[in-house]
């Protein structure tokens, strides 16, 4: 992959432009303009060019840290070489398949994911992603309970497609008139007597809820929280989804984070990670009630790209490293020296006020109602990558990859320390640390 010539003409995957302002200016025009316009004026101005492991490089040839990951797309980091070495094994047999006869790719996929379970029974429903994927784990509730109504928590993201944008904050539904609030209830979260008022009318299908909720800041479940959801559904007949997109496959030291809780749900859902961030796909893991329209129309739920036999053969895979011993005993490495050195700084910069943590999980806090925000501009400026939470910006979303070595994670933790020292001089912040 070419970077910019002594000519000034840069190549990016054999995409040619003249400079990096004609991709910023056609990415507003062509694709984009408002969120084009944010970055830019947020000092963000990032056009990703070449990218490695934990590593991404501007097309200028900025390197940065990624701490974002893509909400956990890159778990096992960009173009992980045995993920990027399945995928091309696999294209000498393999494209997208046919999504309505049974496959090898993805016959071989569900039942691995059926062994990963917590539920006997599990059958696999494949979206293209993690939004479809959730709209097929709400659609399966309504199915096997007969009723329409669904809670989600209050701040709460599961995606931007039909069912699942009703789920979620009014931020993403009202602008495409999908709030409804007749059909889609929401309460606080770590608050189980709003949740027993909820559904105590016995109309509701099913709680829907990330483990750890990421867009609102990743905020801790209370102890007793989440098995007391999971009873009050068992009492009061609706399902548990719980939506693993950005919490599961070992980010949390176990496969799906729910388990960490002594939680089975009826639905899991996944997405995200499990393609390895190099095919889109998402996956429904359903228990026998959940999943029984699977048994009366089999074509009830299509999908041209769900399930595409190359994404499966990738996911296995990405599945496979997930759960080796010396990768979950890394990502356990990684989540205790950063819980250290996080706790060191927070001795020094009280400005971070908060360290909200469950492996790498990680959710930063601030003092002051943006403080993330501008934590993640000078983490940028400096040669890290992580986002600051849409719906809460005083929380930064701090998310280590699962395979990040010992250096990266050193240097990473000094590229805070120093970022932190930079934001006492920002006029805008009120801070004594």
């Amino acid at each position: 992959m070419d970077e910019i010539s002594g000519s000034g003409t840069f190549f990016s995957g054999g995409l040619g432009f003249a400079s990096k302002a004609e991709v910023m200016e056609k990415a507003a025009r062509y694709w984009n303009p408002d969120k084009t316009k944010f970055w830019q004026e947020s000092g963000t101005d990032l056009v990703i060019g070449k990218r490695q492991g934990y590593e991404l490089f501007d097309v200028s040839g900025k390197r940065l840290i990624d701490l974002h990951l893509n909400g956990g797309t890159y778990n096992l980091g960009h173009r992980n070489t045995e993920l990027v070495t399945a995928l091309r094994d696999a294209l000498d047999t393999f494209d997208m398949g046919n999504h309505h006869f049974p496959s090898l790719a993805r016959t071989a996929l569900a039942e691995a994911l059926a062994a990963t379970a917590p539920f006997p029974g599990c059958r696999t429903i494949f979206g293209s992603g993690g939004g479809e994927a959730i709209d097929i784990a709400l659609k399966s509730a309504r199915h096997a309970t007969g009723r329409r109504k669904i809670v989600s928590v209050i701040k709460a993201y599961h995606g931007h497609t039909g069912l699942a944008v009703c789920t979620g904050d009014g931020r993403f539904s009202e602008r495409f008139l999908s709030d409804r609030p007749d059909e889609f209830v929401q309460v606080p979260f770590n608050d189980l007597e709003a949740m027993e008022q909820a559904l105590a009318a016995e109309d509701i299908a099913c709680v829907i809820m990330e483990t750890i909720p990421a867009t609102y800041g990743f905020p801790m479940p209370a102890t007793g929280y989440l098995p007391g959801v999971k009873a009050l559904c068992e009492r009061y007949g609706a399902l548990y989804i719980a939506d693993e997109v950005q919490t599961g496959l070992m980010r949390t030291g176990t496969l799906w984070a729910i388990e960490g809780y002594g939680v089975t749900p009826d639905i899991i859902v996944a997405g995200k990670g499990i393609g390895g961030g190099l095919y889109p796909l998402g996956v429904v893991l359903v228990s026998p009630r959940a999943g029984r329209w699977l048994e009366e129309d089999g074509f009830a739920h299509m999908s041209t790209g769900g399930g595409a036999e190359l994404g499966c053969v990738v996911a296995l895979k990405a599945l496979e490293i997930t759960l080796r011993p010396e990768s979950v005993a890394n990502g356990a490495r990684v989540a205790t020296r950063l819980r250290a050195g996080l706790e060191e700084m927070q001795t020094r910069h009280s400005f971070l006020n908060e360290i909200r943590q469950n492996g790498l999980v990680i959710g930063l806090g601030f003092d002051h109602p943006t403080g993330a925000r501008f934590v993640s501009r000078a983490l940028y400026e400096r040669g890290v990558w992580a986002i600051f939470s849409t719906l809460d910006p005083r929380i930064l979303q701090f998310k280590p990859g699962l395979l990040m070595d010992a250096a990266l994670t050193e240097e990473t933790l000094g590229i805070v320390d120093a970022a932190l020292q930079a934001v006492k001089a920002v006029p805008e912040l009120v801070q004594v640390g």
